[in-house]
């Protein structure tokens, strides 16, 4: 071998091993690339399941917000209930006591405990009490009417009606306080 030989070898021993230099550094740098779009890509998933998770719980808080919302309006209408359930008896005796003033000839009495009754119901009707209306020869609903007794029907067309209306009954809002008490028919 002559020194040109071993010169041409080394040269291109000298460019293989520069060439293979340059790959590892090419595929060094193409591995850098790819883990800084893995890592950008890893970012980008953690702020999707981020944002996924602030979405939900947004949607969470305002549904929290919308049942509160609703429960509290729900405890305001019916906020009174309990004194008005307590107030009924006295309505009640307001309207026995007006049916026994009229037998009497005391009509001054009778006017004036009629305007109380009158200035007490409208008090009462003015924070939401309605009555449940019921009369003879409506029709009994088991969920509006509370029947106490069934009686034999005065007249064909009183079967499965109602005969009599023991004690009314009243609604708070939407919600029936106390149901009508009936007579039915049968």
């Amino acid at each position: 071998m002559s020194d040109k030989d071993i010169t041409e070898d080394f040269e291109e021993a000298l460019e293989e091993e520069q060439k293979n230099a340059a790959n590892e550094e090419l595929k060094d740098a193409e591995g850098a690339v790819d883990r800084e779009l893995s890592v950008e890509e890893q970012l980008r998933e953690d702020l999707a399941k981020e944002k996924d998770k602030f979405l939900r719980l947004f949607a969470e808080f305002e549904n929290f917000k919308k049942r509160t919302s609703k429960e509290r309006m729900e405890m305001f209408k019916t906020a009174g209930q309990e004194i008005m359930v307590s107030m009924l008896p006295v309505l009640d005796d307001f309207d026995r006591a007006l049916k026994e003033l009229a037998k009497s000839d005391d009509k001054e009495m009778f006017k004036g405990v009629e305007l109380i009754r009158v200035k007490f119901r409208e008090t009462l009707k003015s924070k939401g009490l309605e009555e449940v209306e019921a009369g003879q020869g409506d029709t009994f609903d088991a969920e509006v009417h509370d029947a106490i007794t069934q009686i034999p029907a005065p007249d064909k067309k009183l079967k499965g009606k109602i005969v009599d209306v023991v004690e009314k009954g009243y609604k708070l809002g939407e919600r029936i306080i106390r149901h009508p008490k009936v007579v039915v028919g049968n």
